[in-house]
């Protein structure tokens, strides 16, 4: 028996693919085109801010004295913030619409995280990151909403899929800029080369959130690059696949005790333990198998995050063709888990553990678009603004524990190689909760 209200319940099947007319295909790879490079970049600039701290960490912890620990807690207390106030800046999003709130929120960060570049104490560094997770709250789930304005749930796999690229794209780009610009600019003006790192990285953030405000549209109607016939076209598609699910109000309470929720969340959860747990450390991984100079380091991080391009439109595209979502998840968890696993076992060895890391990054950073595909579906109008928030919310809880457990794990040992085995089984326990989901939920 459903356990959801009835504004959460499953939606209908949607109409396959093949049954669109050359003119909706049209119609949609228009918005696309419209829409996701922006939105990516926008993203590649946000996950740039969010994770160039790893490569800051490369010069950052010996200038200012700070352990292992220090690092992994200053890293994971950005998801401390993220936690609290997502929920409050995706539901506001619904309220005064994507182009005010995205503005802001990219505005905000680009601040915060260009006043990285003035840390000298171990508490300067834990407030920022908080404050940087506070001001990027809401970020990811908002613009997974505003897909969901534009896309039925047919299609919304591969461009949430698309849209995530954006991870991997940041690391194969911002790798080499980031080492780069640690070692050209060390001693630039009597800075330090992960004081500029932070400085510039910020630029692209603050550019593109004042670009926000003319180039998006809160919704469809809105858009004036869309002719009328266009216009009603994209809201009858919504509007037929909103009609299976209510409209009644959602309330926080009755999506907290949704036991598909919370499973939901649960997998999102180790999602996320993997992503963090790699991004952040990657650059250190690199380092640990025998690699010297930041430059160097960020050439061979885009190696996995090139591989992970292609797993994740590889098995979006497989899941969307297929309507398959199950074992689309499965699949990529326990690859994730292996490549974990195997870039311990040959950690001194910079090929193999190369290769490995490329494996983990395949697997683990194609589970993502995978797992969005699930609350979308589920939820709509309100509903979704609160849920997707809800269950991002609590999964990015694993970007606090992740880092920082791999910090004290690092300390104890002087090695990551007993992390890489705890993640990997944080992941192969995401593929069973996915197992024991419902073939009916998952596979739309």
């Amino acid at each position: 028996m459903s356990s959801l209200p009835a504004s959460a319940e499953v939606a209908g099947a949607a109409p396959a693919l093949a049954s669109e007319t050359p003119a909706e295909a049209a119609v949609y790879r228009k918005v696309a085109w419209r829409l996701l490079p922006f939105i990516m970049a926008c993203y590649v600039a946000a996950y740039l801010d969010r994770v160039n701290v790893g490569f800051a960490k490369l010069h950052m912890l010996a200038d200012l004295q700070f352990s292992e620990a220090m690092y992994g807690l200053g890293a994971g207390l950005f998801f401390i913030g993220y936690f609290f106030f997502e929920v409050p800046s995706n539901m506001l999003m619904h309220r005064i619409g994507a182009k005010a709130t995205i503005s802001r929120i990219m505005i905000m960060w680009s601040l915060i995280s260009a006043a990285m570049m003035f840390v000298s104490t171990p508490t300067q560094f834990y407030v920022l990151r908080f404050l940087l997770g506070a001001a990027e709250a809401g970020f990811y789930p908002g613009m997974i909403l505003y897909m969901t304005y534009w896309f039925p749930s047919y299609r919304r796999a591969r461009m949430v899929a698309l849209f995530m690229c954006a991870i991997p794209v940041s690391g194969i780009l911002g790798g080499p800029l980031s080492g780069g610009i640690m070692d050209l600019m060390q001693g630039v003006a009597g800075l330090r080369g992960w004081q500029w790192l932070f400085l510039l990285e910020a630029i692209p953030s603050m550019i593109l959130g004042l670009a926000v405000l003319w180039y998006l549209d809160n919704g469809i109607r809105a858009a004036r690059w869309l002719t009328e016939e266009e216009k009603t076209l994209l809201e009858r598609n919504i509007a037929r696949e909103n009609a299976s699910k209510s409209d009644s109000h959602v309330t926080l309470r009755a999506l907290f005790s949704d036991p598909r929720i919370i499973k939901m969340a649960l997998i999102c959860f180790c999602t996320v333990m993997g992503q963090y747990g790699l991004t952040f450390w990657l650059p250190s991984l690199i380092r640990q198998s025998g690699v010297e100079g930041a430059f160097h380091i960020g050439l061979l991080t885009a190696v996995p995050f090139s591989v992970a391009v292609v797993s994740m439109n590889l098995v979006s595209r497989s899941s969307d063709r297929m309507r398959e979502r199950r074992w689309h998840l499965i699949v990529p968890f326990c690859v994730g888990a292996a490549g974990l696993m195997l870039s311990a076992i040959f950690s001194g060895n910079v090929y193999l553990s190369l290769a490995a890391l490329a494996l983990a990054a395949g697997g683990s950073l194609a589970t993502s678009p995978l797992f969005w595909s699930l609350p979308t579906a589920i939820l709509s109008s309100a509903g979704a603004a609160a849920g997707i928030a809800l269950i991002n919310s609590f999964a990015n809880l694993a970007g606090f524990i992740s880092p920082y457990m791999i910090g004290l794990i690092k300390d104890a040992t002087q090695s990551t190689n007993a992390a890489m085995f705890v993640l990997a089984g944080v992941l192969l326990f995401g593929a069973f909760l996915t197992y024991t989901v419902p073939a009916k939920l998952v596979n739309k």
